[in-house]
């Protein structure tokens, strides 16, 4: 007598027969779906800047996750996160060959971890976001000070969920983002309860901005941010310094007068110490620091204008560079000056230096010495947040900014050494959310692009282009108060994605019964 089969082989022949069913065509493998989960949520990032396929990357990552093992989930979310970021830190190959995928496969090795760490059942549409930001805020703060680069809000500037950014800043943004994300997905699986609950939050946070406190005006100024134009991805060289100072004054001889407030790039007044002997094989003699300095005086005595303007030299000491704005009023007397806080990591700042130079003939050989004041410069027209460059890309330095009495926000940067204009992009999509959060006027003076002024609600009124000599006038507003994102941070979003994280692993106990057949 043949008995009945084994539990295994019952298993076996029900898997089979599921594999083999008819009228049912295999999809796309897990890893492909990865991949196109990934280029979905980069095509939302500057330079693309397409929205709504955020939401669409989201989903299907999300998507993706469900049912599958822990070593799946990393396999599939690292996957997810070399395809979004391989595209919008291409620019990095330009630099340094080997720290481009060298940065890919670090994010995709954090992702990879995240990946795992949500749960492969329903309790994934409550942990995703919360896991999505926790890693987005990891990336932003380390290594090396944080390199928030290609991020999911910068992705979400130009949608409909923009403006929560003034409510819990950039995290915010981010965890809407995947909560609009859940909620396609969800909804896509027919389950409809965490479908509604990932809309619902989002429509409230939505509503929430519209009413939440902001600021208020205190006047207005008519401003020029100035560009001079130029050749993009360059390098610094001491012969080409005072070409750079000449074009920027060029262009600044086609302000319209009246004007208040002229802003110049970062580092475009790039002097020596005055008597150096200029290389044989330059053609014009140097921008000495007096010369600088007097013409600039000059410049603001003839518009009539505070003048802010971007230097670069050598410290006291010898031993270090500075990267600093230096603040003249309408007499021509240098009043302020900002030191750069936040700098660049392997551009300003390079850390393992010994083992940077044998791998990368583009290290600088002298660090430059961070700032330690804060982010503003008093003038006559009052005080003036500043953030340099790189520190736009780092809502804390706009917070400290404002935080101490910024009634604008100005944005002097130097992108000119970049190849393409990702990176360049991915900034004025920083000026737009930092803009946003702290309810102020961006400046935002680059000297070969781009260029813009943003206004309160992260709306580009104005906007360069590459390489072209170009001044931006406006008549922006001085505005006094703070947002909630000024106030708190990244705190309140980050606490309640530790919290989802929290309640959806504490969910496993019932989730489990729930599951458990009879």
């Amino acid at each position: 007598m043949t008995g009945p089969p084994s539990r295994r082989a019952r298993t076996s022949g029900r898997t089979q027969t599921r594999k083999r069913a008819p009228g049912r065509r295999a999809g796309p493998p897990a890893w492909a779906k990865a991949v196109v989960a990934g280029l979905l949520v980069a095509a939302s990032v500057p330079p693309w800047g397409w929205w709504p396929l955020g939401w669409a990357g989201l989903a299907l990552w999300v998507d993706l996750l469900g049912g599958a093992r822990a070593g799946a989930r990393a396999g599939r979310s690292a996957l997810a996160a070399a395809a979004w970021f391989a595209p919008t830190t291409l620019w990095m190959a330009d630099m340094t060959l080997l720290g481009w995928p060298l940065t890919v496969a670090g994010f995709s090795a954090m992702f990879a971890a995240a990946g795992a760490a949500v749960p492969g059942d329903d309790r994934r549409y409550l942990a995703f976001p919360g896991v999505l930001v926790l890693v987005e805020l990891l990336r932003w703060s380390w290594p090396f000070g944080g390199v928030p680069i290609a991020t999911v809000a910068m992705g979400q500037a130009a949608g409909p969920l923009a403006p929560t950014a003034r409510l819990f800043g950039s995290l915010l943004l981010t965890a809407l983002a995947a909560a609009a994300g859940v909620a396609l997905a969800a909804a896509a699986r027919r389950r409809w309860k965490p479908a509604a609950a990932a809309a619902l939050a989002v429509i409230a946070a939505v509503a929430a901005a519209s009413l939440a406190p902001g600021a208020h005006s205190a006047g207005e100024i008519r401003v020029a941010a100035v560009q001079g134009g130029g050749p993009q991805n360059t390098r610094a060289d001491i012969c080409a310094n005072r070409g750079v100072f000449e074009r920027h004054m060029a262009a600044s001889a086609a302000i319209s007068k009246p004007v208040d407030l002229v802003v110049w790039p970062e580092d475009v007044v790039h002097p020596s110490p005055d008597g150096t002997a200029a290389p044989a094989r330059c053609e014009e003699p140097l921008l000495t620091e007096s010369e600088a300095r007097n013409r600039l005086s000059a410049l603001a005595v003839d518009l009539e204008a505070v003048v802010v303007a971007g230097f670069f030299g050598r410290s006291p000491d010898g031993e270090a560079n500075l990267n600093y704005s230096a603040a003249f009023n309408r007499d021509g007397e240098l009043v302020d000056s900002y030191h750069k806080v936040k700098l660049v990591p392997y551009g300003e700042l390079v850390p393992l230096r010994g083992l940077a130079e044998r791998v990368s003939g583009e290290i600088p050989t002298r660090d430059v010495r961070a700032g330690t004041g804060p982010a503003v410069v008093d003038t006559e027209l009052g005080r003036l947040g500043i953030s340099i460059s790189w520190e736009v890309f780092f809502d804390h330095r706009a917070r400290n900014a404002v935080g101490n009495g910024g009634l604008i926000l100005l944005n002097p940067t130097n992108g000119s050494s970049y190849w393409l204009a990702v990176i360049q992009s991915q900034q004025i999509a920083s000026s737009r959310l930092r803009a946003i959060e702290t309810d102020r006027w961006v400046v935002q003076a680059a000297p070969t692009g781009f260029s813009a002024i943003v206004a309160p609600d992260g709306a580009v009124a104005q906007r360069s282009g590459i390489s072209e000599p170009r001044v931006l006038q406006a008549t922006v507003g001085l505005r006094e108060g703070t947002t909630l994102a000024v106030r708190w941070g990244a705190w309140p979003a980050a606490v309640t994605a530790a919290a989802m994280m929290a309640v959806a692993y504490a969910a496993t106990p019932r989730t489990r019964r729930a599951n458990r057949k009879p």
